[in-house]
């Protein structure tokens, strides 16, 4: 598939990208040899083969889903700046 001038021009103003006069023809092959290059992954016969997030087979760590009451609010509250009557107190930003 080949990309002309205006329709490069039209790419580069729906991104709203400047793109000056003397460089569309440029763009325009650079966005057909994008074109030809995907044209040519739709000709890869991928029947069979899974779908994969990564080259390399990891397993993500899991702990087990406890629910717990947490029971910390004074180590959660420790660092805070202000802490009054056990939550987090900030200033006022609506009046």
């Amino acid at each position: 598939m080949s990309i002309d001038k205006d329709t490069a021009a039209r790419v580069a103003k729906l991104a709203r990208i400047a793109v000056e006069d003397g460089d569309l023809p440029k763009l325009a092959d650079e966005l057909s040899g994008i074109l030809d290059f995907m044209e040519q992954l739709n000709e890869v016969d991928v029947e069979g083969v899974e779908p994969m997030t990564s080259v390399t087979p990891m397993r993500l760590k899991r702990r087990e889903d406890v629910v717990t009451d947490g029971d910390q609010q004074e180590a959660v509250l420790a660092n805070a700046p202000d802490a009054r009557e056990g939550f987090f107190a900030v200033p006022k930003v609506v009046e």
